[in-house]
């Protein structure tokens, strides 16, 4: 019933995905169920995950992430990235680092440089694939909403930002994980905020 009144508010509201087949929320818009992680850095305001805050430099690395783990799927979400500096990502297929606040995965990077690549989050720490330099920031709406879609299937993974295809990764090295937690962060570093909305998932067969 509650994901049936969430759909209803959303299509009177002009939602252009409610219609979306096979997609759930995985963010009801309003509260952290579902969600773990640090609430003194992360809050909801207007419907929004925040991250960070405008006010004060951010002192670490801080992740949201799902209570569970998902393998093959297609992630669907609004982000802003607002304040200097500010970095942020979306995390998938991805652990939390034991006694840390630290993750370890797949990145679908945000920030100045990194708009719309696939990042080695505390493994290879490294830029698995992505558009060239001069081309990364040309696919961004600074200062407002952008879309971002994460489709992970096997071992391919596909990123496109307002639209544009920015990664097609197929990853080589057998011994990576194809399954774990999806996670929002955002980066330690000058007073930045990330926000998160409209996320929405569909599991894909195997």
């Amino acid at each position: 019933m509650k994901w049936l009144v969430v759909c209803f508010a959303l299509l009177c509201s002009g939602s252009s995905f409610a219609d979306e087949a096979g997609f759930v929320l995985l963010f009801d818009g309003k509260s952290f169920q579902g969600w773990q992680g640090n609430q003194d850095v992360f809050r909801i305001d207007g419907g929004a995950i925040i991250g960070g805050s405008l006010e004060k430099p951010v002192p670490r690395n801080e992740f949201l992430t799902t209570a569970r783990e998902y393998g093959d799927f297609e992630l669907r979400l609004k982000f802003k990235v607002l304040g200097e500096g500010a970095n942020a990502g979306v995390q998938i297929r991805s652990q939390r680092v034991p006694n840390h606040h630290e993750m370890i995965g797949y990145q679908a990077d945000l920030g100045e440089g990194w708009w719309g690549c696939l990042y080695d989050e505390s493994r290879r720490r490294k830029v698995l694939a992505g558009p060239p330099k001069d081309q990364r920031s040309k696919i961004i709406r600074r200062d407002d909403w952008n879309e971002y879609v994460i489709r992970a299937e096997g071992k391919r993974i596909q990123l496109w930002i307002n639209g544009q295809p920015t990664v097609d990764y197929t990853e080589p090295d057998d011994s990576i994980p194809q399954r774990g937690l999806i996670g929002l962060q955002i980066h330690g570093g000058p007073p930045s905020e990330a926000r998160y909305k409209e996320i929405r998932i569909k599991e894909l067969s195997k």
